[in-house]
C-alpha cells in the first residue's frame, strides 16, 4: 500500500508535465484507491512538478533498483 511521503515511480509517460515512464517522485497526498498527488523534484531539489495521478500510475520502488538523472527540457 502506498501512503503519504513514500517515494514512487512513474509507470506511464505525462509529456504535458514533461515526465517520462521510470520517473521518481514523492506522495504528498493519498486520494485512498483513486490515486495520489506526486511530487516530482531535480536532483537540486527543485520542484519541477506536483500531479495527480491514478493509483495504477504509479508503484512503489523494487529491490534493487537505481535511479537514473535525465535533464528536463
Amino acid at each position: 500500500m502506498i501512503r503519504d511521503l513514500d517515494i514512487v515511480v512513474l509507470n506511464i509517460d505525462l509529456p504535458e508535465h514533461r515526465l517520462k515512464r521510470g520517473d521518481v517522485g514523492t506522495v504528498v497526498l493519498s486520494h485512498g484507491a483513486k490515486g495520489y498527488e506526486v511530487e516530482f523534484t531535480a536532483l537540486d531539489g527543485e520542484t519541477v512538478v506536483v500531479v495527480s495521478v491514478k493509483s495504477l500510475d504509479v508503484r512503489s520502488i523494487g529491490r534493487r533498483e537505481i535511479a537514473h538523472a535525465r535533464s528536463i527540457e
